[in-house]
């Protein structure tokens, strides 16, 4: 398969070390593509959720893969978010075409991004950190119940469904802090003249123009790897969303996996799972 040039792809939310992350997905797409420069921007590893027990391979893979392009000369800069904080002390840290950084401004001709992860809103996060790691825990264990349930869907037939989804869409405030997460961010990139503000952090994949009365500016967000499998793509002085379940080339070799491993590999993260969460009495 002739692998897809990319001029600048960002990459979010993938959230290595969680049993979510849908590595196997990101891996073909990875594959698929040969970017020019890589932005991770942020909660690419989950160090907030880290277990020695959990590390699959198809999550060493995803790293060993960027490290693959990183030794070809690929431009990779690492932008932290919340769940990677603890990599915000390395800030300025470069190793050949690698660099850990906190925000990037991206000049791209003569107009300019302003990429960052976005928990810098996050009011719960700055003042009750502990609420918000509890809460992590529990979307893990929905989107693996999830898993399960659209297993069963596929076997009797049925559309898969998204249960965070429904959750968020049906819930008013977090519907308004979606909107008011792209407000504040399309509001600072407009004072600051930039035509492009790029974000992670929501999970919310999305491409739209936001206008106030000082201007306007094109919000971006990246999505996650965790329900969504989304990613920003820059060919050719363009942005795109590109979507993992619109690839069907992709779509056709992730079928080709037995469904049956993928059933026993969610009975054990289940059975781990369980045993997390017993553990949840003791989050301060």
């Amino acid at each position: 398969m002739k692998k897809r040039s990319v001029d600048v792809l960002v990459l979010s939310d993938i959230h290595l070390g969680t049993y979510g992350c849908q590595a196997k997905e990101l891996l073909l797409y990875m594959k698929s593509i040969k970017p020019k420069h890589v932005i991770l921007n942020g909660d690419i590893i989950d160090i907030w959720q880290f277990k020695k027990r959990y590390w699959p391979k198809s999550h060493m893979k995803v790293v060993k893969h960027l490290m693959q392009w990183i030794t070809k000369g690929i431009k990779v800069t690492y932008i932290t978010g919340n769940h990677d904080e603890m990599l915000r002390k390395f800030e300025g840290f470069q190793m050949g075409s690698f660099k850990i950084v906190n925000k990037l401004i991206l000049n791209l001709g003569n107009e300019k991004a302003w990429i960052f992860h976005g928990d810098v809103f996050d009011v719960t996060m700055q003042h009750s950190k502990w609420i918000a790691k509890l809460g992590a825990m529990g979307y893990d264990l929905l989107i693996l119940l999830n898993s399960a349930v659209n297993y069963v869907n596929k076997k009797m037939g049925k559309e898969p469904v998204s249960m965070s989804k429904k959750i968020k869409n049906s819930v008013k405030s977090a519907v308004k802090f979606i909107n008011d997460f792209e407000k504040i961010a399309a509001d600072i990139a407009i004072d600051n003249k930039y035509e492009y503000v790029i974000c992670g952090h929501i999970h919310q994949p999305e491409m739209r123009k936001i206008k106030n009365e000082q201007g306007a500016v094109m919000y971006l967000n990246s999505g996650d790897w965790i329900e969504n499998l989304t990613a920003l793509e820059y060919v050719e002085n363009h942005w795109s969303l590109y979507e993992f379940a619109a690839d069907t080339q992709l779509q056709e070799t992730k079928n080709q996996v037995a469904d049956h491993q993928e059933i026993l590999e969610t009975e054990v993260l289940f059975k781990n799972m369980l045993e997390d969460f017993q553990l949840m009495k003791s989050v301060k």
